[in-house]
């Protein structure tokens, strides 16, 4: 058989020659140099208030302060700064992942992130006397930082946008493709081609056999098929590309979200044409870069940034952790229960839905006979178990979820992970019902404290996208506190209500 000669092989060896080494990706470029100034500036600040520190220019220059709060520290001023220095890059260092964002925008992630440095260093000082930094020293450190870091961000983000690799633009008909190409205003490098999806009909673009692409419109024989579509992970790490474009018919969950996890793996900026905008998490107006059209709009790929997420996934982990050694002593009884009472396996598997429409299986103690199952949200489960009525209704049917959060599949909090047969519902009924795909699924969640089930999917989902716009660590505690409170009620409600069947009268 003769070799293959057609676009796609040979893009594939150009894209080969020119791929570079990965560390050398624009990107990671980009998060070296910000780091690096980071600490740079960083340390260039606290060495400054050092030799003030030293020469007592704060306490020859007291403004704000009183000369007792400059010397009689009893730590060492060495160990302050370093202190001060480590918390203020930890705090600050979501600002070195290369994103566009306005000069407004990186200042005021800047003064929020050195206000986060201050009150924790404030705590640190609370609980150690000796770390505790003069406040001159630190008034001086935050007032220098909010002005240099900034500049410093600002630059390099131009610096980046001059080096930019430009749009890659994925879909599986040319004449798509073509919009996409006409939509965006930054370079093409590419595209990514794959057969035309028989959902979305093209008579007269044909896909080549041996790899060449007939009926492809003349404006795009300009740029470079870099692939098909199973190629695009393979594309991105070995190309520049800044930001893709899937230029699909539909945001369905193999294709179009699997374009998107693709993209969130390699950190990739995506943006799509705006008939799909019901179906994904947009970015808000003002961060969308000023250089592309109206016709294209900026997926929040990322709704929470690196502080909260590693706060975030710390909270799940010792929640998770705790959970599951505190209730190590009932999971014994409660399978023996559940064999004794019904026939059948003491878990219960289900598929669920995590981010970018992935599926996972869930495990849960069995309430049900094994055939009791229905996709139908609100529909009777009148196979309910004795044991698994006591388990639904003291929450202990969900106690195996904690496994699943402790190895990163669910969060404490979020939108409660839906189950893939039944998705089939309520995608149907709401074309938003996909913005929940972005975010890691919960155990618990807002529309869960309300009291609102898939029967009413609607306001679930009004629920879900509220926490999503605005989820933080002290959110995810205000609902978790909420629901033990309401996991506690529940419980002696049950209690209760079992006294009075046995003695008459429930106690008052």
């Amino acid at each position: 058989m003769a070799a293959d000669t057609g676009p796609e092989t040979e893009s594939r060896s150009r894209l080969s020659l020119g791929s570079g080494d990965s560390v050398r990706h624009p990107k990671n470029v980009y998060r070296v140099v910000s780091g690096a100034g980071l600490v740079g500036l960083t340390a260039l600040t606290l060495a400054a208030v050092w030799v003030a520190e030293s020469r007592g220019v704060f306490d020859r220059h007291a403004l704000f302060w009183h000369a007792s709060d400059i010397g009689g520290h009893s730590g060492d001023l060495p160990t302050m700064l370093g202190v001060t220095g480590v918390v203020t890059v930890l705090a600050t260092l979501s600002l070195c992942k290369p994103q566009p964002r306005r000069i407004l925008d990186t200042v005021t992630e800047t003064v929020r992130s050195l206000l986060v440095v201050t009150a924790a260093l404030a705590t640190v000082g609370y609980f150690d006397y000796t770390l505790r930094l003069p406040r001159a020293a630190l008034l001086a450190t935050v007032g220098i930082l909010s002005v240099a870091l900034p500049v410093w961000f600002v630059a390099l983000q131009h610096w980046q946008l001059k080096r930019s690799g430009g749009t890659l633009v994925v879909g599986n008909n040319p004449k798509r493709i073509e919009a996409a190409v006409q939509a965006a205003a930054e370079p093409i490098v590419g595209y990514a081609f794959s057969p035309t999806d028989a959902r979305d009909p093209a008579p007269d673009d044909r896909v080549g056999t041996d790899g060449g692409h007939a009926g492809i419109p003349e404006k795009l024989t300009q740029y470079e098929c870099l692939g098909g579509l199973s190629r695009l992970d393979d594309i991105l790490q070995r190309s520049n590309v800044e930001t893709v474009i899937p230029a699909l018919p539909q945001t369905d969950r193999a294709e179009f979200f699997g374009v998107l996890e693709t993209c969130h793996e390699h950190d990739v900026n995506v943006e799509i044409l705006t008939e799909h905008n019901e179906s994904v998490l947009v970015k808000e107006e003002g961060a969308i870069s000023a250089e592309r059209t109206k016709r294209l709009i900026g997926i929040n790929m990322e709704p929470l940034d690196l502080q909260n997420r590693l706060t975030k996934r710390l909270f799940d982990l010792a929640f998770a952790s705790v959970g599951l050694a505190v209730t190590l002593a009932v999971t014994i009884p409660i399978a023996v229960a559940i064999k004794v009472d019904s026939r059948g396996p003491v878990f219960y598997r289900q598929e669920r839905t995590t981010q970018f429409g992935d599926t996972f299986p869930v495990y849960k103690f069995r309430s049900m006979r094994p055939e009791g199952e229905s996709a139908t949200p609100g529909e009777e489960a009148e196979r309910v178990t004795r044991v698994g009525r006591f388990l639904r209704r003291t929450h202990l049917d969900e106690l195996p979820q904690l496994w699943a959060i402790f190895t990163g599949q669910m969060s404490v909090v979020g939108p409660r992970a839906a189950w893939t047969a039944e998705e089939a519902f309520l995608q149907h009924e709401m074309e938003t019902w996909k913005k929940r795909w972005f975010v890691k699924p919960g155990l618990t969640g807002l529309a869960q404290i309300n009291e609102v089930s898939s029967e009413n999917s609607r306001a679930k989902l009004q629920y879900d996208l509220t926490y999503i716009r605005n989820q933080s660590f002290w959110f995810d505690v205000k609902i978790v506190v909420r629901q033990v409170w309401m996991v506690f009620t529940d419980c002696l409600g049950l209690a209760r209500r079992r006294l009075a069947e046995r003695f008459g009268d429930a106690p008052k």
